[in-house]
């Protein structure tokens, strides 16, 4: 079964024959999937009125346990965002009810971000509708061909995440 991207690699083929680009075959049908799957969850996420940011956010805190929370250095590193980016999104998600800030009984400067019971319930709903979707993605394959690829994309994305 053709693909775009294999139009794509036979037009380069036919244009630069002395050129190796399969490379481009797994790669550009990761970006190509990757722009999919972020529409996707922009869609099931805005269906329960957050952005991806928002649910990234919730999400951390949901799943790293009872009481949900976690301070604004372990939001941002789980997060992949900066400090003031944090702060920003803090106060917006604090605004909607969905997060509070608290005192660090263990460091009097700092603060906790706490998912809320609104918060929680709507990271949780939201999960639900992208798990359907991403289960329906990957339908196609079954389960064993399902943790190669995991185990293959992991092997491609672990020199981009090692600190």
């Amino acid at each position: 079964m053709a693909d775009e991207v294999d139009l794509i690699l036979a037009a380069w083929a036919r244009e630069l024959p002395e050129v190796d680009v399969t490379p481009l075959g797994s790669l550009s049908r990761l970006s190509r999937l990757a722009k999919h799957l972020d529409r996707a969850r922009r869609d099931a996420f805005a269906a329960h009125e957050l952005e991806v940011w928002e649910f990234d956010v919730l999400a951390a805190l949901r799943r790293n346990g009872r009481p949900y929370e976690l301070s604004p250095g372990e939001l941002i590193r789980a997060t992949l965002s900066t400090s003031g980016t944090m702060t920003n999104r803090v106060n917006r998600l604090e605004a909607r009810g969905l997060v509070v800030r608290q005192p660090n009984t263990d460091d009097r400067r700092g603060v906790l971000v706490r998912l809320t019971p609104a918060g929680r319930e709507r990271v949780q709903a939201a999960l639900a509708d992208l798990l359907a979707y991403e289960r329906e993605v990957l339908a196609p394959i079954g389960p064993a061909e399902r943790e190669q690829l995991a185990d293959l994309l992991r092997s491609l994305l672990a020199p981009f995440e090692r600190n």
